[in-house]
């Protein structure tokens, strides 16, 4: 069992930061993304969910242009993080956090995996800098 403070180190990375790693058109943000998650996989305190690893599939693989074969083996690469699957429960206290916050679903969803998987941290751009919903705050790591 994982002690408070391992569990307070571990950071959930959201599907946009996993494309940029691949995405040669911002060099800065790339390599911003690149060493982020590599630290993360190094101290293995980095947490997805099966909708990024979703998400990081197809965005890759129509917007960035990857090779569908090239992003399913990244895809396995990145089930070495610690992947939450969602329940019908998570769904269900997603669409309240959607509910009560005012957030997308998707960014909800995101959040209450964070926040199940307990990690205090999403790395997003997508989402708000700076807001917390259930204990977790949306941190941009290109700001």
């Amino acid at each position: 069992m994982k002690t408070q403070t391992q569990r307070k180190q571990r950071t959930f990375i959201d599907t946009n930061i996993l494309v940029y790693c691949d995405d040669a058109a911002d060099r800065v943000k790339q390599n911003h993304a690149l060493e982020l998650v590599t630290g993360l996989m190094e101290a293995r305190m980095a947490v997805v969910s099966l909708q990024v690893l979703q998400e990081y599939f197809v965005n890759v693989t129509r917007k960035v242009g990857i090779d569908p074969g090239l992003a399913r083996q990244k895809v396995e690469s990145f089930a070495c993080f610690e992947v939450v699957e969602p329940s019908v429960s998570d769904v269900l206290a997603a669409i309240d956090l959607h509910r009560l916050y005012r957030v997308s679903y998707w960014d909800a969803l995101i959040l209450h995996c964070a926040q199940s998987a307990g990690c205090r941290i999403v790395l997003s751009e997508d989402m708000q800098h700076g807001q917390t919903i259930g204990g977790v705050r949306v941190v941009n790591p290109f700001l």
